[in-house]
C-alpha cells in the first residue's frame, strides 16, 4: 500500500510540474493556441480544465501524504523501571513489608 501511495505522489508531482509549465500567468500559454475566445471549446474551457487539474493534483498529493503519514507504525511506549528514589518515596521510612526494622520484628 505504501508503494502505491508513493507512486501516486510521484506521478501527481510530475504531472503538476507539467501542468504548471503549461500555464502562462498573463493569459497566454497553451490556451492561447486554440484560437479566439468566441470559439465553443476555446480559451475559457481550457483555462478552467487546467485550473481544475492543478488543484486536483495538489489535493491528491496532500491526501496521499496524510494517509501515508497516518499509516506509519508508532514507536512502542517505553516504560521505565522506578528508580531507587521513587521506590523510597512509595515505601516511606524504609518500610518494605517485613516489619518496622526490616527483619520481620518490630523495634
Amino acid at each position: 500500500m505504501d508503494f502505491l501511495l508513493s507512486a501516486v505522489i510521484i506521478l501527481a508531482s510530475i504531472l503538476l510540474i507539467l501542468v504548471v509549465f503549461i500555464q502562462n500567468p498573463k493569459g497566454g500559454g497553451l490556451s492561447s493556441e486554440f484560437g479566439s475566445p468566441s470559439q465553443l471549446g476555446g480559451v475559457q474551457k481550457t483555462t478552467e480544465f487546467i485550473d481544475k487539474l492543478t488543484w486536483s493534483l495538489a489535493g491528491a498529493i496532500v491526501v496521499a501524504s496524510i494517509v501515508m503519514t497516518l499509516r506509519q507504525p508508532r514507536a512502542p511506549k517505553v516504560q521505565q523501571q522506578p528508580t531507587q528514589t521513587e521506590q523510597q518515596q512509595q515505601n516511606p521510612a524504609g518500610q518494605n513489608g517485613q516489619g518496622q526494622n526490616g527483619q520481620g520484628q518490630p523495634k
